[in-house]
């Protein structure tokens, strides 16, 4: 499982132009699942965002959790972050979970998070998204299971 988290101001994402999640201060969160992904890729890596110190305290220092600073979390699924780009000029998804296991451990990601007491909108599995964000900082990182 693949995580693109980045700190926002603010997020949005709308379907057939409706916002169907938005939120002030907090994580964006683009989630890709693998094909070989199970609950255990899902709550390493909600663990770990729960957790991540990457709020500034007093100092400007990289050091609060969302939780600390009472954040939200936006979480958006997009199966193309486990595309395979090494070969040719188009990206292969074979590596990517089915449909219906992908949406499966999205929702089960969602839920854990939720079950944090941390506030979570989503997008819509398996839709044409729009996805607005105010990168703060920026800070951006990637997190896979897979290198846990």
């Amino acid at each position: 499982m693949v995580v693109v988290l980045q700190r926002v101001s603010s997020a949005t994402v709308e379907v057939d132009d409706l916002i169907v999640g938005s939120i002030s201060k907090g994580f964006l969160l683009l989630l890709g699942v693998y094909r070989d992904d199970t609950e255990s890729d899902a709550k390493f890596l909600v663990d770990k965002i729960a957790g991540f110190r990457i709020f500034s305290d007093e100092n400007r220092n990289m050091n609060l959790s969302i939780e600390d600073v009472k954040g939200s979390i936006l979480v958006v699924s997009q199966f193309t972050l486990c595309g395979d780009w090494r070969k040719g000029k188009r990206p292969g998804f074979q590596m990517a979970a089915p449909p219906e296991e992908g949406n499966r451990l999205y929702q089960w990601f969602v839920k854990a998070m939720r079950d944090k007491g941390i506030p979570v909108e989503t997008g819509e599995f398996g839709a044409l998204m729009n996805v607005s964000l105010v990168n703060d900082g920026p800070v951006t990182f990637v997190l896979d299971s897979r290198e846990k």
